[in-house]
């Protein structure tokens, strides 16, 4: 689509405040599976990361791959359950799931940013100890007996600390980190750590001006099913509590309460599937999700 130069002009005027808003911040990106299952929308998000380095801020980026580790599962006949939303992973598994993310999926995320004219180097969290994890407990409550028991689900994991001076040391270059959200153990253990729980704690570990979970809904919805382009930590807590925030949206809300009690600034959760949503949350006026901010 053709844009005259007036329009052009305009635009870049209304976005040079933002330019300089997130000059030298860093803004961490969870980008989803089913987003990357778009081979356009792909190459439009590199894209855009591209841009915000150009623009002088520091992006960096955590991936999923929820899908693409299931169909690889499938090919490979191995079964897979889900006990609360999350995959269990025994030790056949959590390989394919390491080389899916750490292999496959990172690297194309990689070889897109690289061929938009950006310099992205793919990690995972056990490169140089980015990502220690723990074992992530769980427990459930038998609703005829009441007695609580921990669910086994093998090599899932948490993470326990970020390794921060290793995205501080690329901050000052012009390499754009591309993380899978694998875990590294004490004794060495691989763990599959929640991609959006990966980027929140990474979120909170280089203290991000914004923190963006794209995922494919619009943001927060109101019990009419409207759009909510702003709430406080308080109001969200409110909203899980009296049910308006319920179902899957609850652990994402959640995950960016913890980003921003780990010292975010404001988390967004917006829909990936939207051209250029990135860019439109942070260089346009009203953003295009759903902020939540720590007041």
């Amino acid at each position: 689509m053709s844009v005259d130069p007036q329009t052009r002009a305009n635009i870049l005027s209304e976005a040079l405040p933002y330019f300089r808003r997130y000059a030298g911040k860093t803004v961490v990106v969870k980008y989803g599976g089913h987003a990357m299952g778009d081979v356009e929308g792909a190459q439009r998000f590199a894209h855009d990361v591209v841009l915000l380095k150009q623009v002088g801020i520091n992006p960096i980026v955590v991936h999923g791959g929820g899908p693409q580790i299931g169909q690889m599962l499938e090919r490979l006949k191995i079964k897979s359950s889900f006990i609360d939303g999350l995959r269990v992973t025994d030790r056949e598994t959590v390989e394919i799931v390491e080389m899916v993310l750490s292999g496959s999926i990172n690297k194309q995320i990689v070889t897109a940013i690289n061929g938009a004219g950006g310099y992205a180097i793919g990690l995972s969290g056990k490169d140089a100890g980015l990502i220690k994890a723990t074992r992530l407990r769980r427990t459930k409550v038998d609703p005829d007996s009441h007695i609580e028991r921990v669910l086994d689900l093998g090599f899932v994991g948490e993470p326990a600390a970020i390794n921060a001076t290793v995205l501080e040391t690329l901050r000052n270059s012009a390499i754009i980190p591309v993380i899978a959200p694998i875990g590294v153990g004490d004794d060495g253990e691989t763990f599959n750590i929640n991609a959006d729980t990966a980027a929140g704690a990474v979120a909170g570990a280089v203290k991000a001006a914004r923190f963006l979970l794209l995922t494919d809904v619009a943001g927060v919805l109101d019990k009419s099913k409207k759009l909510i382009p702003e709430l406080s930590a308080e109001q969200a807590r409110s909203l899980i509590a009296n049910g308006t925030i319920a179902g899957g949206m609850i652990p994402k809300v959640e995950t960016c309460l913890q980003a921003i009690d780990g010292g975010v600034d404001a988390a967004v959760i917006l829909d990936g599937r939207v051209a250029h949503a990135v860019l439109l949350e942070l260089f346009a006026e009203g953003g295009a999700g759903t902020l939540i901010r720590r007041t």
